[in-house]
């Protein structure tokens, strides 16, 4: 990154902590929302722009394993503060030697291993502690969260001993970066007119958004003329992230590790965060269990293939993800871009079939462990 690039980027950081000071000491009320509201749509931009600033700059280091090429039915990234586990963790589950250490930062790079579960191979990717502040810059924390954007899902691994806490932090880190977790895009529609002014229909009653919020926002991003159309009860937050259109949605375990260091009691309340999954990792405590959990987040069917006069081939099926629908088209994509080329008909046995076995065509949608036998023109 040049001189004038890297002091752009640090005006702009300048502003961001400007505007987020500014956001913080004004009082939040009826009054003050759509105020609120255009300085987070600012603040929305001005985060765009550094991290453009930075892929353009292509600033950091190079050559030290965070271009890991993606392999497998996913990708699954450890994300956590150094020293929570992350390396005991990876060494438990793929028999991969990440190198483990009581003291921070132990791993400095990115380190691969392969999981093989149900038939699906799941790439998982230990990645160097991050701090508070790493979306700002701090540490490799840019690096850790840039590569975080690829993954299929992510690992949060947190010390159980102060859990909340890492928790709040490493949300803020993620989302600074444009990553939303457990969450899916907001169903807004903004069509761009060229006269007319703004104009504003909703299919929901809305809560959270009044027309004079959603005009401050839109506003911000200098949209005059545009049909907003919002088919749900959403947020401020939700419209600046439809508006810019570059997040990423990532389904997310948070993986309490080291609950052999805390008691019962402590282990019921910290139990209720969403999405979690405890573990003791150097005791090898509940991994299957985590494993289990990983596969239900995935949201991962497998369909075995049948070939005629044979029985199906249980060792090998080809993994779907349940959204978009699997259909038998998407199935056939799977196995071969051209497979659809040749495609004739199918047999499916299984509960997607309403006889066994069933003959169906390319829109038939499967289900999990649904057996298919294609049979291609002459």
């Amino acid at each position: 990154m040049c001189i004038r690039d890297r002091s752009d980027t640090m005006s702009q950081l300048s502003k961001i902590a400007d505007i987020e000071a500014e956001i913080g000491r004004t009082q939040k009320n009826k009054a003050t929302m759509a105020h609120i509201c255009s300085l987070k749509a600012r603040l929305a931009q001005l985060k765009r722009d550094v991290i453009t600033n930075e892929s353009k700059g292509k600033g950091g280091p190079k050559g030290d394993g965070f271009d890991v090429q993606k392999t497998g039915d996913a990708r699954i990234g450890y994300i956590g503060f150094p020293s929570v586990g992350k390396s005991t963790l990876l060494n438990k589950m793929t028999n991969t030697f990440s190198e483990v250490g009581a003291y921070e930062f132990t791993t400095l790079t990115c380190v691969p291993g392969i999981v093989e579960y149900r038939g699906a191979k799941l790439q998982m990717l230990d990645l160097p502690g991050i701090i508070e502040g790493a979306k700002d810059g701090k540490g490799r924390g840019r690096q850790v969260i840039a590569v975080a954007r690829t993954c299929s899902l992510i690992l949060i691994v947190l010390d159980a001993a102060k859990p909340l806490q890492h928790k709040l932090i490493i949300e803020r880190e993620l989302e600074g970066f444009g990553i939303r977790l457990n969450s899916s895009p907001p169903h807004i529609e903004i069509i761009k007119k060229e006269r007319g002014g703004v104009t504003i229909s909703s299919t929901h009653k809305l809560t959270y958004l009044d027309d004079e919020t959603i005009r401050a926002i839109v506003s911000e991003y200098k949209i005059i003329n545009a049909d907003i159309r919002i088919k749900g009860d959403y947020t401020p937050d939700e419209l600046i992230d439809a508006i810019e259109g570059n997040r990423t949605y990532i389904p997310a375990v948070y993986v309490l590790n080291k609950i052999d260091q805390i008691s019962i009691e402590e282990l019921d309340i910290i139990a209720r965060i969403p999405h979690n999954c405890p573990i003791s990792a150097l005791d090898n405590w509940n991994l299957d269990g985590l494993l289990e959990t990983i596969w239900d987040h995935l949201n991962f069917i497998r369909v075995y293939t049948k070939p005629r006069g044979q029985v199906p081939d249980y060792g090998a099926p080809v993994i779907l993800k349940k959204t978009p629908v699997p259909s038998l088209e998407n199935f056939c994509t799977r196995i071969h871009r051209q497979f659809m080329k040749k495609f004739k008909y199918a047999w499916v046995w299984g509960s997607s079939a309403r006889h066994q076995p069933q003959k169906v065509g390319k829109d038939h949608t499967l289900e999990d462990e649904d057996v298919v036998q294609i049979v291609k023109k002459v």
